[in-house]
C-alpha cells in the first residue's frame, strides 16, 4: 500500500469516527443546550448552528467533535463502555446514549468537553473580533458582544453541571481535571493576548502558550476517557500527555491554515491570523529566524496591514523558514504523541482510533 493510500484510509477511519460521535453526542449535546433559559438558548443554539439568528431550525452542524471523539476513543482504546450511536452496538435506537450507566458517563464527559470548547471559541471570537465562524457570522456579530460573553458562561457551567449530576465514579476527578483545565486554557489564551501587544516574543514562549491553549483540553478530553474506562493514574497522564502533543501538532496546523488556509473550507478570510497580526507559531519562528525576511515581517507587523500587506506577511513567512519549521514540528510532536500513548495502550492495534484521529488533525487542510 502507497504512503498516499494509507493516509487515504487513515483519513477514511478518522472521518467515520467522527460522524459516529456526533451521531453519539449531539442529541446529549443538544439537550443540554436546550436548558438553558430564555436568550442564553437563542444564543446558544445560533452558535452551535442548530438554528438562524431569528430562531429557525437550520441544517448546519455543531462542528467536528474532534474533542468529544477524543474521549470516546480513549475510553474504548483502555477497554472502557461502548457508547454507540444509533443503530451500532450499545447505542439506544436513536438517542445516541448507551443504555449502560457507564456507557452514558462516557457521552456525558464527551459532551462536557465539546460545551468547554465552545465556551472558548465564543469569548475567543470577542476577543480576537472574529467575524466568521464555521461559515456565517459570528454570534457576537449578531447578538452583541455582552450575550456571547455570558452565553460562553452558561455553556461552561453546563460542562461543570454535567459532571455534578453524574453518578458514575469517575465525576467527581472528571470534573476536577476539567475545572484546571479550563485555568490552563484561560492562561494560555491570556498569554496570546499579550503577546500581540509585545514586540518581540521567543519561540520557547509561543510553544507554552500553545500547549496552554489548545494542547491541554485536547489532553484532559484523553484522560477524561481513561478515567472513564477505570484507569489507574499512570494510564491517565499518559494518556493526558498524548492528547498535550497531538494538540499541540493540531495547532501548528491550525496555525498554518490560519495564514494559507482556503476561505471557501475555514469560513475566514485569507490570511486572518496575519491582519490580525497574531504571534502564531510559524509566524514567531519567521520573526525569530535571524533572516531577512524575518526582518521584513516584522516590519510589516509594526504597522497597519491592508491586503497586499497580508500577502507579503505570508511570503514573508515562508521565505524565513516557519512554514517548514512549523510542518517539521508538527511531525515531530506526534512522534512524540505516539510514544505517548504506548505508554497507555503497549497494543497500539487497541487505539486505532486514537491514532486515525491524530493523523486527521495534523493531515487536515481546513
Amino acid at each position: 500500500m502507497t504512503a498516499n493510500a494509507l493516509a487515504a484510509g487513515e483519513g477514511q477511519e478518522a472521518a467515520a469516527l467522527l460522524e459516529r460521535t456526533r451521531e453519539t453526542v449531539n442529541p446529549e449535546l443538544r439537550r443540554t443546550v436546550e436548558s438553558l433559559p430564555g436568550s442564553m438558548r437563542r444564543v446558544a443554539m445560533y452558535h452551535f448552528g442548530w438554528e438562524d439568528e431569528e430562531g429557525r431550525p437550520t441544517d448546519g452542524g455543531a462542528g467536528k467533535a474532534i474533542r468529544p471523539a477524543l474521549v470516546l476513543a480513549s475510553a474504548q482504546a483502555l477497554g472502557g463502555p461502548l457508547a454507540g450511536g444509533p443503530g451500532e452496538p450499545g447505542g439506544s435506537g436513536g438517542s445516541g446514549v448507551s443504555g449502560d450507566p457507564a456507557g452514558r458517563g462516557v457521552v456525558r464527559a464527551a459532551v462536557a468537553v465539546e460545551l468547554a470548547h465552545n465556551f472558548t471559541l465564543l469569548h475567543d471570537d470577542v476577543i480576537d473580533k472574529d467575524v466568521r465562524r464555521r461559515g456565517r457570522p459570528t454570534a457576537w456579530t449578531v447578538f452583541g458582544i455582552p450575550d456571547a460573553i455570558i452565553t460562553g458562561d452558561a455553556v461552561m457551567a453546563l460542562a461543570l453541571r454535567l459532571f455534578s449530576e453524574d453518578p458514575h465514579p469517575a465525576a467527581a476527578a472528571a470534573s476536577a481535571r476539567l475545572a484546571a483545565c479550563v485555568i490552563e486554557l484561560c492562561a494560555g489564551q491570556q498569554a496570546d493576548c499579550a503577546f500581540e501587544r509585545r514586540p518581540d516574543v521567543a519561540l520557547d514562549e509561543c510553544l507554552t502558550m500553545a500547549t496552554a491553549k489548545t494542547g491541554a483540553l485536547l489532553g484532559c478530553a484523553c484522560a477524561l476517557g481513561a478515567l472513564y474506562a477505570g484507569a489507574g493514574p499512570e494510564e491517565v497522564e499518559a494518556m493526558d500527555a498524548f492528547g498535550r502533543e497531538a494538540g499541540l501538532a493540531f495547532q501548528l496546523i491550525d496555525d498554518l491554515i490560519g495564514i494559507w488556509g482556503d476561505p471557501g473550507h475555514t469560513g475566514k478570510p485569507a490570511g486572518a491570523d496575519l491582519l490580525a497580526r497574531k504571534k502564531s507559531l510559524p509566524v514567531v519562528a519567521a520573526l525569530t529566524s535571524g533572516t531577512r525576511a524575518g526582518a521584513e515581517l516584522a516590519d510589516l507587523y509594526a504597522g497597519p496591514m491592508a491586503g497586499d500587506d497580508v500577502r507579503a506577511a505570508a511570503r514573508a513567512v515562508e521565505r524565513a523558514g516557519g512554514r517548514d519549521w512549523a510542518q517539521a514540528h508538527a511531525a515531530d510532536r506526534m512522534g512524540r504523541a505516539v510514544q505517548e500513548l504506548s505508554r497507555a495502550v503497549p497494543d497500539l492495534a487497541a487505539a486505532g482510533g486514537l491514532l486515525a484521529l491524530a493523523e486527521f488533525v495534523t493531515r487536515r487542510t481546513r
